[in-house]
């Protein structure tokens, strides 16, 4: 079925149907050029998110890039921006295929439908035409047939009228005759005229007007065909960028599934790690005694010297908080310095056999030690801190990341270097084999210039090692003294008693007994051996009263303690006694105290 055939008769319904067709397809082309510039407007409202909240600084500078939570979210950025240039494309793809060649097509269209029409009109012209010629024919006919058949009537009149010359019988005779003539030329004319229409308008109605109806039913079909294909295209450019926003997708997935705590506290942890030991327990300043003192012509009176005494308590207690915001510089107290409390000051006021003023010692102490740690605002440094080129204005474990950071740069560049001083020697070889390539002198500058390189790397390499060297020295000496500190119980064993008490024994004085009994532990006497008498407990071997697990690992540093590996099994020699320390028998062999709190115990 076609529209020639069954819609012969329908030329303004065609007409309207082909014209509302292309206004469907301009209209369509609307529609894809304004869902263009939304895909657009989206896209560009997407980059200025990510532009707004991605890192102003370089990635070298922040340290916050190295946490995974801040790795995940910049991914997720980037993949944001992803998604955003995707939608770019979709805007590209729908404003050249859809929009440009649709528009480009519906004036093809209109051209094409224009000129069928403007055929079409010519033809019904044409046969308009046709029927007028047959009207004024048929009329002349009509006419010439009257005029004939009255010019007839008269002649016959005047030929049965006696009184009537015979010239005017002749004369209306001829008359007649000429109009009979006309007539008959009319008629043949109308006939011709007639049959000449006929002709036309069924070619007019079969042939020439189906034919363009055809034409117009093509040219419909095929804007139909393009716009149905446009449609298509919509869906089209959407599903190319499909897999690619799937990829963004799953970035963003696998971003979020990149956190992890735990190796955040670690880099957090890397990042602020500043090596510092640990400050040492305070100690007991017994102002009890000075109540006690006996004066005498060598010393202070009790009421010059109690308070001084007192501020140096006062001063102590204010350095050794570390979190107090309002707290001035102050000079440390004897706790804090490190060494041994004289004993004219630690059991009170001297005795009249001490001939030194207490307040003199204290002052040659305090011209002779320098404060260990004063507060963790110290640790961290001031605003104006100078940069040092071996980074000890840093804390000791991030001078020593720095150093190794500088050090490996140092050799990268020097086996930079070296390779191209070797392919240097390489070239200059194959110069002087082949001199036509080149001139073996002309690579001497290059040559010295990159063993000249080579020394100063080397020397700065030995210079960084030396100085990272001395750094790690630092930090596993404060490591060392934070984990002694950290792994000593409060008092040691009953049955292994301190080397303090037994020097106390082999004294011979009284009142040196007392004094060393009452006289509070310094950070030396800390690290002093904790047991020193194991060979009368360990003399009669015995057996296992049950079985434990190291929870920790633990250096016995100290005599009479004994190390172990985090996971060991340990055989129970004897339970803690309430001091914090067990006494454990390794597989391999030898006994010593560790700690309880580093045991899983199991009695038998």
């Amino acid at each position: 079925m076609d529209w020639g055939t069954e819609l012969w008769d329908q030329f303004e319904v065609l007409e309207r149907h082909t014209q509302w067709g292309l206004d469907l397809l301009d209209k369509y082309v609307k529609f894809v050029k304004e869902r263009a510039e939304v895909e657009q407007a989206y896209a560009k409202q997407l980059r200025s998110l990510v532009k707004k909240y991605l890192p102003k600084r370089p990635t070298k500078d922040d340290p916050e890039v190295k946490f995974s939570q801040q790795q995940s979210f910049v991914q997720l950025l980037q993949e944001v921006n992803d998604f955003a240039g995707q939608r770019e494309l979709v805007a590209e793809s729908l404003g050249i295929r859809v929009c440009l060649e649709l528009a480009k097509y519906s004036q093809e269209m209109k051209q094409e439908r224009k000129m069928h029409f403007q055929e079409g009109r010519r033809a019904q012209q044409q046969l308009e035409n046709g029927f007028k010629q047959l009207e004024t024919s048929k009329r002349k006919f009509e006419r010439d047939c009257r005029e004939a058949e009255k010019a007839a009537h008269t002649a016959e009149r005047l030929d049965q009228d006696i009184n009537a010359t015979k010239a005017d019988v002749e004369k209306a005779k001829q008359q007649a005759h000429l109009r009979n003539h006309m007539a008959e030329e009319s008629k043949n004319e109308y006939a011709a005229q007639l049959q000449r229409f006929n002709r036309d308008q069924a070619h007019f109605y079969f042939s020439q007007m189906p034919q363009i109806f055809d034409k117009l039913q093509d040219m419909d079909e095929r804007r139909a065909t393009r716009l149905g294909a446009g449609y298509g295209l919509l869906s089209e450019a959407e599903l190319q960028v499909v897999p690619i926003i799937g990829k963004c997708l799953e970035g963003m997935k696998v971003a979020a599934e990149s956190v992890d705590a735990k190796n955040d506290s670690q880099v957090l942890i890397e990042l602020h790690k500043s090596g510092f030991a640990r400050p040492g327990d305070l100690e007991f300043e017994d102002f009890s005694q000075v109540m006690n003192r006996v004066p005498s012509d060598s010393s202070l009176g009790t009421p010059d010297c109690r308070p001084e005494l007192r501020a140096a308590s006062s001063r102590s207690r204010a350095k050794r908080w570390p979190f107090g915001k309002k707290n001035k510089p102050r000079p440390p107290s004897l706790s804090l310095l490190g060494g041994h409390l004289p004993s004219t000051l630690s059991d009170g006021p001297p005795s009249p056999r001490s001939g030194r003023d207490p307040l003199a010692i204290l002052s040659e102490i305090s011209k002779s030690v320098k404060p260990r740690l004063a507060s963790f605002r110290s640790l961290r440094g001031g605003r104006g801190t100078v940069v040092t080129e071996d980074f000890s204005h840093l804390p000791p474990e991030q001078q020593r990341k720095r150093l190794q950071q500088q050090l490996e740069e140092r050799n990268r560049e020097l086996q930079k270097e070296e390779d191209q001083r070797e392919a240097l020697k390489k070239m200059k070889d194959v110069y002087e084999k082949t001199p036509q390539m080149g001139d073996p002198a002309s690579l001497e500058p290059r040559i010295a210039e990159t063993l000249g390189n080579i020394e100063r790397l080397k020397l700065e390499v030995q210079k960084y090692e030396a100085w990272l060297a001395e750094a790690e020295s630092r930090v596993l000496s404060n490591r060392g003294d934070s984990l002694s500190r950290h792994s000593r119980p409060p008092d040691p064993p009953a049955t292994a008693p301190p080397d303090s008490s037994s020097s106390s024994n082999n004294s011979g004085s009284q009142d040196n007994k007392e004094s060393s009994s009452e006289e509070p532990p310094s950070e030396e006497g800390q690290d002093t051996p904790i047991y020193t008498e194991f060979d009368e407990d360990f003399e009669e071997p015995a057996s296992p009263i049950g079985q434990c697990v190291a929870i920790y690992h633990f250096e016995g540093s100290s005599e009479g303690t004994i190390s172990m590996s985090e996971g060991e099994d340990l055989s129970l020699m004897e339970e803690d006694k309430g001091d914090g320390w067990t006494r454990v028998r390794r597989k391999q062999g030898g006994e010593g105290y560790v700690p309880t709190s580093y045991l899983r115990v199991t009695l038998n």
